[in-house]
């Protein structure tokens, strides 16, 4: 149970999106008479923090006790971090909800772009917000309308240019955290080679790119949008174990199921980098189940528009899918997503849904929509130093509104849904831990 906040609360920060905000956030707070609290896990994290912290360099089994005994010690009082399912944060989450701590989880937009996902205790497939349809009217009923979205600057070389510092400061001083452990599946090494093989493929493949792309619409098509592999909601809010077991089950229900006058586009996501190529794959598995000539490979393109042009989208749970709702495309979801709810997405089989796709109802997606922007969503991004502003405002905002906000809506947990996940294992033997005073390092820029 959450105790009654002071009035001068204590927050502490763990693992944000490489970039400033965490940092330029705990500034704001500062400012307002509050406490600020930083633990780092690896070099990455101490550069994106240029001040002091406590630096991790225990083991993942002496983690829960070291994190118990710092928001004990610290009266720590709120604990904000960037994706729950990392195992340091969801050990973390346990420990935290046990001493009352307010948990904030922030999260890439479940609506995007211009918002940037907030929300109490967890988010996703840990999400806390209802899916029963009727509640979601319900409190709906009580809500204003979905507010305008306020147009947010975004350049890939911003945000290519956080992720770089953060993870070549990683690599650089590991040895200084032998015992981290990263959440992301390969080594920083193999994702930069897997970046200049994607690179020299798109300059060596730039011809059949296009051809692929005026490809799509000539026929009825199906729109199957691939997510990274590294995605924490394959490896834990799915039956999937990879990316590539999820496209093969999607392509043999599509090649057994499927009307014969229909396509399956397959869109590879901008950011994958696997030393793998899904062209290959996609051709040689289309190759075998006989519909070669149905399966389309696209790297690239408008997803918006295509989701809107399909006759369904099917997605393991990316927030892609709320394209397709949008714009009254029939979506079926394979694993566990925060908008799979009955009258708003495909309910029932795959084998069923290529024959008679359901679509979903308007007014429920809009009772939903307008739930999600008041509990969920926050004003900004992360890839300019304008949107990161309005960011930061945003979340000022949602930390400090009162209980009558509508942000705070009563949650009504669904005990009965289960969510594929880790066990939790308690902490044996208590770690190391060093007081730090950072580098002043600038955080800032364009």
């Amino acid at each position: 149970m959450t105790m009654p906040l002071p009035a001068a609360r204590q927050f502490l920060f763990l693992q944000g999106p490489p970039g400033p905000f965490f940092w330029l956030l705990g500034q704001e707070l500062v400012k307002k008479g509050h406490g600020i609290h930083r633990i780092n896990f690896n070099g990455g994290d101490r550069v994106d923090w240029p001040g002091k912290a406590v630096n991790y360099r225990g083991s993942q089994a002496g983690w829960n006790r070291f994190f118990d005994h710092y928001i004990r010690d610290n009266a720590i009082t709120d604990m904000l971090l960037f994706g729950d399912c990392r195992p340091l944060h969801n050990a973390a989450h346990g420990m935290a909800k046990l001493r009352g701590v307010r948990i904030h989880v922030f999260e890439e937009g479940y609506i995007r772009p211009h918002w940037i996902t907030m929300e109490p205790d967890g988010v996703n497939g840990n999400s806390t917000l209802s899916r029963d349809p009727d509640w979601l009217m319900q409190q709906a009923e009580t809500l204003p309308p979905v507010p305008p979205s306020i147009p947010i600057t975004a350049s890939f070389n911003r945000r290519a240019r956080d992720s770089i510092r953060y993870y070549a400061a990683d690599c650089l001083t590991r040895w200084q955290f032998p015992l981290y452990r990263s959440h992301r599946p390969g080594s920083l090494l193999a994702e930069g080679g897997g970046w200049l093989l994607k690179f020299a493929r798109e300059r060596m493949n730039g011809g059949r790119r296009e051809k692929s792309l005026q490809a799509v619409g000539r026929t009825p098509y199906f729109l199957f949008p691939l997510q990274l592999n590294s995605d924490y909601q394959i490896r834990t809010h799915s039956p999937f174990s990879s990316m590539r077991d999820a496209t093969l089950y999607v392509m043999e229900s599509f090649a057994l199921n499927a009307p014969s006058n229909t396509t399956l586009v397959i869109k590879e996501h901008p950011l994958d980098c696997s030393y793998r190529s899904w062209f290959g794959y996609v051709r040689k598995q289309a190759r075998r189940l006989g519909i070669e000539d149905r399966v389309i490979h696209v790297d690239g393109g408008d997803l918006k528009h295509m989701a809107r042009k399909s006759l369904g989208m099917v997605t393991v749970n990316s927030t892609s899918g709320t394209l397709g709702l949008a714009a009254g495309t029939p979506v079926f979801v394979l694993g566990s997503a925060i908008y799979d709810i009955p009258g708003i997405t495909h309910q029932g089989r795959l084998d069923q849904f290529w024959t008679a796709p359901t679509p979903p109802e308007k007014a429920r997606y809009e009772a939903f929509r307008r739930v999600l922007h008041a509990r969920c969503l926050i004003s900004g991004g992360l890839a300019s130093q304008s949107a990161i502003a309005t960011l930061i405002e945003s979340t000022l905002t949602r930390l400090f509104e009162n209980s009558e906000n509508p942000a705070r809506l009563p949650q009504r947990v669904d005990t009965g849904r289960i969510l594929m996940g880790p066990g939790q294992s308690q902490g044996q033997a208590a770690a190391e831990a060093v007081a730090v005073s950072a580098s002043p390092l600038s955080s800032t820029g364009t």
